[in-house]
């Protein structure tokens, strides 16, 4: 579609921009319609005739009874009409601040390339996700505080003190998340699906660790707890230390799904043959830390299962929880026989978790990689125990 105007540097600039765009000779025209006078229009074709004699642009006239009417204007010298506009390119404001973008800071190679990455969309005239060249500072902020996790800087620390002490204001990070997660996704292994605040959750960045839901034949360490026999217990991840064993469990099982872990313990298991665990969603670093320790009290024999969702996201929480306790694990109700008979092809297609062979996921995050898999969410399936013998 033709793009017209009745203001000349809004036409000059619209072609820069363009050309900064990638467009090798832009071309614009007058809105002859759209002019409010004759006055207005002399105007505009004055100050256009300015910018071709200096020869910053050429102009196309009409044919016919229009031949004395400029019909376009077509960019000639990108370089002249920058001078003529006096505007500064945006390729030469882009390396400025790709250079302010990591400036005094000793940052990962990862990082120094997206900066040269960010200067290239930069000096096309684009944002880098939402962020422009002239907000250099919000993004430097990024950067900054992307270093500082993989400095492992956020370990131990709430969300908004880590903000506060890496950039000096507790609210920038919740502000600038997804361009932290952007920053970082190449460097580290996020949830497929994961909203930002959940990726930086999974990787040990939380406000205040949600509790660990565990049922089963449990006391706490200083507290018997089998005269109460509750349904299940939350603790903070950091006590998982105290959990003691009334009996050893006949399996281990971690659950994705709230209601999926309140029908298992209910139905499946209301005698508490076993262990389980409810892992929150994807499971933040200190729910990894708290799995690890209460896989560590069991015998090398308990078998340890795993129940997610049959998707992408459900292929990384399964290997997020493998490599956190260190040693096998099951997938229970995550097969493919089970998603080819009840699953559904989605929408839209993620990547799967990235999965040794060896993985006890590994056979269902080979078929979610191919075109026509089938998922489902793991509320369609009635529980059942573990087959643990």
């Amino acid at each position: 579609m033709a793009r017209r105007f009745t203001d000349a540097i809004g036409l000059l600039n619209d072609l820069l921009n363009r050309f900064e765009a990638g467009a090798a000779s832009p071309i614009a025209h007058p809105d002859y319609p759209a002019f409010p006078s004759v006055v207005a229009a002399d105007a505009f074709l004055k100050q256009i005739r300015e910018a071709e004699s200096a020869g910053a642009v050429s102009l196309g006239w009409g044919r016919g009874p229009m031949r004395d009417q400029v019909a376009h204007v077509r960019l000639a010298s990108a370089e002249i009409l920058y001078r003529y506009l006096r505007r500064t390119p945006a390729s030469r404001i882009a390396e400025d601040a790709a250079v302010r973008l990591v400036a005094g800071a000793a940052m990962h190679d990862s990082l120094k390339n997206s900066a040269s990455q960010v200067a290239e969309v930069w000096g096309r005239g684009k944002t880098w996700h939402g962020v422009a060249s002239s907000d250099v500072e919000t993004l430097r902020d990024a950067f900054v505080l992307a270093q500082a996790i993989l400095a492992n800087k956020h370990l131990g620390v709430d969300y908004k003190t880590f903000s506060r002490r890496t950039v000096g204001h507790s609210k920038t990070l919740e502000r600038i998340e997804g361009a932290v997660v952007r920053l970082l996704s190449g460097i580290l292994e996020f949830p497929p699906g994961a909203r930002p605040r959940e990726a930086l959750r999974a990787i040990g960045l939380e406000r205040f660790a949600p509790p660990l839901l565990i049922a089963g034949k449990i006391d706490l360490d200083g507290a018997d707890l089998s005269g109460i026999s509750p349904l299940y217990l939350g603790i903070t991840p950091k006590e998982a230390d105290r959990v003691r064993f009334r009996e050893p469990p006949a399996y281990v099982l971690t659950i994705e799904n709230f209601a999926s872990f309140n029908r298992h313990i209910a139905e499946a298991d209301p005698g508490r043959l076993g262990t389980t665990m409810y892992v929150g969603g994807y499971p933040s670093l200190a729910t990894q830390q708290a799995l690890r320790t209460i896989a560590g009290l069991v015998s090398e024999q308990t078998p340890i299962f795993h129940w997610s969702d049959i998707d992408p996201d459900g292929t990384w929480i399964f290997h997020t929880i493998e490599r956190a306790v260190d040693r096998p694990i099951r997938a229970h109700l995550m097969s493919v026989e089970v998603a080819e008979r009840l699953g559904q092809v989605p929408f839209k297609k993620s990547a799967p978790a990235r999965c040794p062979p060896d993985s006890g996921i590994a056979a269902l995050a080979a078929y979610l990689a191919k075109d026509g898999a089938k998922t489902l969410e793991q509320e369609e399936l009635d529980p059942v125990l573990p087959e643990f013998h």
